[in-house]
């Protein structure tokens, strides 16, 4: 059973760091892509970043520049490194994973949808 666990939220004032953890777990897949998401109350979620099992990363571009998205395949866990963090980055972050068995090709386009996902962790950032 796949399972995705988020740490490292709080709150910090403007201009902070935060990196939030992801602990995966219950899976052998050999493509993937890994997301990190968001959603501010009131809002809809949105793609933050995602890698993939090719290591191509992608940015919103709110966040270009300030975050990165980075694992640690030895230890299972996806990261997201938060810099000069800004008010309006606060919201509940998840994490979220694309697993499939098919070589990423024509037949398995990676990051279009997310089979798992994780609870959240609240990140609040203070002006």
């Amino acid at each position: 059973q796949v399972h995705l666990a988020e740490s490292g939220g709080g709150s910090v004032q403007s201009g902070g760091s935060l990196r939030l953890s992801c602990a995966t777990s219950g899976y052998t897949y050999s493509s993937y892509c890994m997301a990190w998401f968001r959603q501010a109350p009131g809002k809809e979620r949105e793609e933050v970043a995602h890698i993939d099992s090719d290591g191509n990363t992608n940015y919103a571009d709110s966040v270009k520049g300030r975050f990165t998205i980075s694992q640690d395949n030895a230890k299972n866990t996806l990261y997201l490194q938060m810099n000069t963090l800004k008010p309006e980055d606060t919201a509940m972050y998840y994490c979220a994973a694309d697993l499939s068995d098919t070589p990423i090709g024509p037949y398995y386009i990676p990051c279009e949808a997310y089979n798992y996902w994780g609870r959240g962790t609240q990140v609040t950032v203070s002006s």
